[in-house]
């Protein structure tokens, strides 16, 4: 075992247990991507009522024609999440008041566009049912780097931003 950052919990590091990220990555707590998911959860509203907003504004100028385009306020989530982890800062702004950011583990790059909105419905679809998101968030709970089994299908990690 490693002598853990101040401020940090203790690793555990054991041979064919977890693959280690490198070393300037620090791995964020499952703690820590829950309470920014429950601020996403606030500011995915606060996006909802702007395109609510925006499609009525749309459908009025179209004669109604624009007012189609509510059928894609289910996947605002999905499409808040892609725009923002997706875009130069690599994670959402509750991930951003957390300190975490969304990377490929081995190398530390960006997350584009599409993986980042299959990240979002891998998490949606886990978390909508009871037995799936315990699945996943058991992952988290038995690797030491915390990847959680949606994190592991798309070869993602959320790690600390520096």
């Amino acid at each position: 075992m490693q002598n853990p950052q101040p401020g940090y919990a203790p690793r555990f590091d054991a041979p064919g247990y977890a693959t280690a990220l490198p070393v300037p990555f620090v791995r964020a707590s499952l703690g820590a991507r829950a309470v920014a998911y429950l601020l996403d959860i606030l500011f995915i509203f606060g996006f909802t009522v702007l395109l609510t907003l925006l499609i009525t504004v749309v459908g009025v100028v179209t004669f109604g024609l624009g007012w189609t385009l509510f059928a894609v306020l289910p996947a605002s989530g999905i499409i808040y999440s892609a725009i923002t982890v997706g875009g130069s800062r690599q994670s959402t702004i509750g991930q951003r008041l957390m300190g975490l950011r969304v990377v490929a583990p081995e190398s530390g790059a960006r997350v584009d566009i599409i993986t980042a909105a299959v990240h979002a419905l891998l998490f949606y679809v886990a978390i909508s049912t009871f037995l799936l998101w315990c699945v996943d968030v058991a992952f988290g709970l038995a690797r030491s780097d915390r990847r959680l089994g949606h994190d592991l299908l798309l070869g993602l990690a959320v790690i600390h931003a520096r």
